[in-house]
């Protein structure tokens, strides 16, 4: 029987699981040099503590407060001390550079900054979870919800971060917890905790009373040694981990003892069919599963191996409720098998699941939202998925806005203009390839000078793999650019194989 019975706050989900189970294995977080186990009660009293130390700080329920903390203890014990204090976790990297960084605060406005080192940053009070040491107290708080579960940070089509803020409560429902994440005993997390499957895998297998396997950073031949050490049944990746622990050797992907696993699930990027297929044969059509969904959960689709075999590509039907639309530029519903821009209808209606703060939502008049994916359907309602619309760029599973990385490239002295598009990459899905107009300053500006400027504004996946330098105008007389030309140009053979002229 499920340690929790009935809908509870996230805060107080985790002191049922501490009071049942006190000394079960909560956590296994792998870190860059050394693994740290957890018990639930661990985790509850730190939790307790933070939270007292937190609401020291001034935190109160509603509050939205940032997170720039790497996997880890820190990262559980800090998000679950905000939902002990009703406030609303804003998750992001603790490796972005300053500008990007600073501009998701502003757009969060946090009551509170909390990283894993001290920060300056001005105007806003910045502390580190260690602030719990000085804590005794580490009972229970009274309950409160979170308004919001959670607060993503994204990038946004002007170039300017957004969040997307959870509609619902934090509150853990027993009988409605996502089947997409239900694990038995053991689920791994191999990816970054500030990404929305990632977080959904960790926190409902938490509340579900597995054990959660967490990586620090993903490395193909640790994830199967974990696997097989902690007898994982359950584990959400992106394509380009699939892509990794495929090209390791065969002897030595087939030395580990994975038949533990019951449930892989991929998404956040298209998985190349042969890719799924090669996952597939290798650990069974029971096993691996798609799905595609954005990060606002409008909704869905999922597909099962035995499903894909039937329809290989597919990334399945609508899920859960969800209804999808295929729809054309002039906004009139495409016929089956023609791409278009797919709309997506929540099954609790229009707004229900999410809202922007710095961004508005692109909306038919009669509700239905699109986030840029495209896709089309075939006859029996499966979609497939196609490129993202021009302005997406998808890296290793990661949404990249080339607005965002041309408005860090224009501000380099001597840039005139600049394009960034997405080329295939057998390992990323896709790569970032910037066309930079240099102008007059062909002779001084070279591909060391721009990327070093890039690394200090951007996070590094989206510092472009590659560079053009071209003394040609890229925007029209109103200023527009046309990156799917571009883009074709590259790959129908135009020019070479590496992106350069």
């Amino acid at each position: 029987m499920s340690l929790i019975e009935r809908p509870v706050s996230f805060g107080s989900a985790a002191t049922l699981l501490a009071d049942g189970n006190p000394e079960g294995l909560a956590l296994v977080c792998d870190g860059p040099q050394d693994l740290t186990t957890v018990s639930w009660l661990a985790l509850e009293q730190r939790a307790n503590r933070l939270a007292r130390a937190l609401m020291s700080e001034g935190v109160v329920a509603g509050d939205f407060v940032t997170l720039a903390l790497p996997n880890g203890v820190d990262y559980f014990c800090t998000c679950l001390a905000l939902w002990k204090l009703g406030a609303v976790p804003n998750p992001v990297s603790h490796r972005l550079p300053v500008i990007e960084r600073d501009g998701i605060i502003d757009r969060a406005d946090p009551r509170l900054v909390v990283a894993d080192t001290a920060l300056d940053i001005p105007g806003r009070r910045s502390v580190t979870p260690a602030i719990a040491d000085a804590i005794a107290n580490s009972e229970p708080l009274p309950e409160v919800v979170s308004p919001y579960e959670r607060a993503m940070a994204s990038g946004g089509s002007t170039g300017l971060p957004k969040l997307i803020v959870a509609s619902n409560e934090a509150r853990y429902d027993p009988d409605s917890a996502s089947p997409l994440f239900r694990g038995k005993r053991a689920v791994l997390v191999p990816g970054p905790l500030y990404h929305g499957a990632p977080f959904s895998a960790a926190w409902q297998g938490l509340f579900a009373g597995c054990t959660v396997v967490v990586m620090h950073r993903f490395d193909a031949l640790r994830m199967l040694q974990l696997i097989e050490s902690y007898q994982v049944d359950r584990m959400t990746v992106v394509p380009t981990m699939m892509q990794r622990v495929w090209r390791l050797p065969q002897a030595q992907r087939e030395s580990y003892d994975v038949s533990s696993l019951e449930f892989v699930l991929t998404g956040s990027a298209p998985c190349p069919p042969w890719l799924m297929r090669a996952w597939i044969e290798w650990l069974g059509a029971d096993v691996m599963h798609e799905a595609f969904g954005p990060s606002e959960r409008l909704g869905g689709t999922f597909i099962t191996g035995r499903e894909w075999l039937q329809h290989p590509g597919s990334v399945g039907k609508p899920a859960a409720g969800a209804r999808m639309r295929i729809l054309g530029e002039d906004g009139v519903e495409l016929p089956p098998g023609e791409m278009g821009e797919i709309y997506i209808m929540p099954a609790q209606g229009p707004g229900s699941t999410s809202f922007y703060v710095g961004a508005e939502p692109k909306l038919t008049p009669d509700g239905w939202q699109s986030v840029g994916d495209m896709g089309y359907m075939d006859d029996d309602g499966y979609v497939y998925l196609g490129d993202r619309r021009s302005d997406l760029v998808l890296v290793g599973g990661r949404n990249v806005y080339p607005a965002e990385v041309e408005a860090a490239i224009d501000a380099f002295h001597g840039v005139r203009s600049c394009a960034v598009i997405g080329l295939p990459d057998d390992d990323l899905g896709e790569r970032l390839h910037a066309i930079v107009d240099v102008g007059e300053e062909a002779v001084t500006l070279n591909e060391e000078k721009l990327r070093a400027h890039l690394e200090q504004r951007l996070v590094h996946y989206k510092v472009p793999l590659s560079f053009e330098l071209v003394t040609t105008l890229l925007r029209d007389d109103a200023g527009k650019l046309r990156r799917s030309a571009l883009r074709r140009e590259r790959l129908d053979g135009t020019l070479g194989a590496d992106g350069h002229s």
